[in-house]
């Protein structure tokens, strides 16, 4: 099964229905909730580089509707940290809704920013953790690239980016278990394309630097992880 780089979601068209892209976002809690397995990796890797003699800081980079941003400040709220926890994207879009739909929740350290992780390396911005969800299949190769230095330059601790690891099953059973979403929303279709666009773990380690670790996860996820201090 070809990686199939040069096909585009339909979330990411301009002109794309924007009645279905807001039912989008509204739907991704549910379906990270199964599939993207971000309470393992907070508690795994994200929880252990968080400072407790100050406050920490986390990134979210491409975060979309924020449903994992705000995920991730309610984890480490709980856990006792004093936390500041920001997602940016540069889709307007998906900037209002995040920024829409979490503002009921009167977090102030709960921050969403239409921004790119370019414009926080130019502000001279860093944080304890960078994170991303599904974003590495969206970019081409110049993208990616500029998106590991930015994230070498924002993260003080662990930078981890999860992506979907493509393969045969992993398009049957998305396919069947979002079958109801089919006619609601962009989830199905472009999950399915977002699956096609994905790397095999070796493809992807071939294209990011020495300092750069590819974690295989089952069943259907690349973590991309890079730490500033050398690994074991």
């Amino acid at each position: 099964m070809l990686r199939e780089e040069t096909i585009l979601e339909e979330m990411d068209r301009s002109d794309c229905d924007p009645v279905l892209l807001r039912r989008t976002y509204a739907q991704f809690p549910l379906v990270n909730a199964f599939v993207s397995g971000w309470g393992g990796l907070y508690r795994e890797l994200i929880r252990p580089a968080l400072p407790t003699h100050r406050r920490a800081g986390i990134l979210d980079i491409g975060c979309g509707g924020g449903d994992i941003t705000a995920a991730l400040a309610r984890r480490a709220r709980r856990d006792g940290f004093d936390v500041h926890v920001t997602g940016i994207d540069p889709d307007e879009r998906a900037h209002r809704y995040a920024a829409t739909a979490h503002s009921h929740r009167g977090n102030p350290r709960l921050e969403f920013r239409r921004a790119t992780s370019a414009d926080l390396v130019a502000a001279g911005e860093t944080f304890d953790v960078v994170v991303s969800n599904h974003v590495l299949h969206h970019l081409g190769e110049a993208e990616l690239d500029g998106l590991l230095a930015d994230s070498v330059a924002l993260a003080r601790g662990v930078a981890v980016h999860s992506d979907i690891l493509r393969s045969r099953a992993a398009l049957l059973l998305f396919g069947a278990a979002t079958l109801p979403l089919a006619r609601t929303s962009f989830i199905r279709r472009d999950g399915l394309t977002s699956i096609r666009r994905s790397y095999l773990p070796e493809e992807l380690q071939a294209v990011v630097p020495p300092a750069w670790r590819v974690v295989r996860r089952r069943p259907f996820r690349n973590l991309l992880v890079y730490r500033p201090e050398p690994w074991p």
